[in-house]
């Protein structure tokens, strides 16, 4: 039989975790079949399975598809629709054994295209031993005159970051994931966005980013990024992993970043700070309430695959409750209600348990084909503004008519 090709997302827990699950895979059914992963960075990996046709022309049997893309991925006819295959023989525990909010995006027309993967919403990550130090809650105290403890707005945000920003000690007060992926800045607007009270979507369903709350959103986020008092001064070089990577080797202060890399903190042999972390809802505007992002990665199954049965076998393999288990001991994060309360990962992941509160705070991005194309124009307008001095009102209003143009 021919080898099985799997695009998977370039994250070394990922792909550690995917050759481990497909060597047990084999032994536990005694099959002798080779897979062939290839991991790929975000650009490349959409470009290798959607817009190359990869998933339709049997380049590739199994594809790590983020929630951004699936909507795209189906519309296109890329992906297989699982739903006949979970009737017959479903999932361990499916659905109940997910939370909601991992099953929707990927039920289109009441069909299922993906099972979930990896998860986690953003989140603030923070470093608690620095929080809880005696000597700096009293100078913090002296400093800004409240108690030091994770920021609830913006404003305590930024003021905390300043307080630990040390260059000297190789210690910022926060870090970012600037690179340009549109992905990155994408959800970091989205995110200042929601916690102004602001909306992608205008009244009639339709995308709007020109409003007071975007212009809000878009001010604030230039001026932090830019804040050589408070910023990583590598945040505009880094992508979502080196941004987590900086943070797990001890850089930074505070992150804004995926559950995933708070996690990760506490299994990886990199990491500085195990055992000194922890979570919280992000901070917001003083008149409004936290907010979060839920993307999530998905398995799914090329529609010009010549091995769907084995691929849909192996799918089912890598989502029991163990193999869950395992990509979060691997420095993923599983998506089962099971893994999320587990006595050992949370032994080891104190915060673990939080997912569930964060899911409840939980944002989707629209759902839409044409959602690729407006997020690299919101991408585009966010790099400009931080590298650039055009007011935020002209950019937004030229960003809301190119994606009218799309519309």
């Amino acid at each position: 039989m021919d080898k099985i090709r799997i695009a998977v997302r370039k994250f070394e827990p990922f792909e550690t975790t995917l050759k481990k699950l497909w060597e047990a895979f084999c032994a536990e059914n005694n099959i002798s079949v080779e897979a062939e992963m290839i991991p790929l960075e975000l650009h490349d990996l959409y470009k290798a399975t959607l817009t190359n046709k990869g998933l339709q022309n049997g380049d590739w049997d199994i594809a790590h598809i983020n929630t951004d893309w699936i909507f795209d991925a189906v519309n296109a006819k890329a992906v297989e629709n699982l739903s006949p295959y979970i009737k017959k023989n479903p999932p361990q525990d499916f659905p109940k054994g997910w939370h909601e909010s991992l099953l929707h995006l990927q039920e289109i027309n009441g069909n299922v295209y993906g099972l979930p993967f990896h998860d986690g919403p953003e989140c603030l990550i923070y470093r608690k031993d620095l929080f809880e130090g005696e000597t700096e809650k009293v100078n913090f105290k002296e400093q800004f005159g409240y108690d030091l403890q994770p920021p609830k707005t913006w404003q305590q945000f930024t003021q905390i970051a300043e307080f630990f920003n040390r260059p000297d000690e190789n210690l910022f007060g926060c870090v970012f994931a600037n690179y340009p992926d549109g992905h990155n800045m994408v959800f970091d607007f989205c995110l200042q966005l929601w916690t102004r009270g602001g909306s992608l979507l205008d009244k009639n369903g339709q995308i709007n980013i020109n409003t007071s709350e975007a212009i809000k959103a878009l001010d604030f986020y230039r001026s932090i990024v830019n804040n050589q008092k408070t910023t990583h001064p590598k945040s505009k070089d880094f992508g979502s992993v080196e941004a987590g990577m900086a943070f797990a080797t001890g850089e930074s202060a505070m992150a804004i970043n995926w559950f995933g890399f708070a996690s990760m903190c506490e299994v990886i042999e990199a990491s500085k700070v195990k055992g000194k972390v922890d979570i919280a809802e992000l901070p917001h505007d003083e008149n409004h309430h936290s907010a979060s992002l839920n993307v999530y990665w998905l398995y799914t199954i090329g529609l010009g695959s010549k091995h769907i049965d084995l691929a849909y076998d192996f799918l089912r393999f890598a989502t029991t409750p163990k193999s869950d288990k395992m990509l979060t001991n691997e420095g993923g994060i599983g998506c089962r209600k099971s893994t999320w309360n587990d006595f050992e990962i949370n032994n080891t992941i104190p915060y673990y348990h939080k997912l569930s509160m964060l899911h409840q705070n939980a944002k989707t991005l629209p759902q839409t084909p044409v959602w690729p194309k407006v997020a690299e124009l919101i991408d585009h307008m966010v790099l400009k503004a931080i590298n650039g001095s055009i007011p935020s009102e002209e950019l937004l209003e030229e960003t809301q008519n190119n994606i009218q143009k799309i519309l």
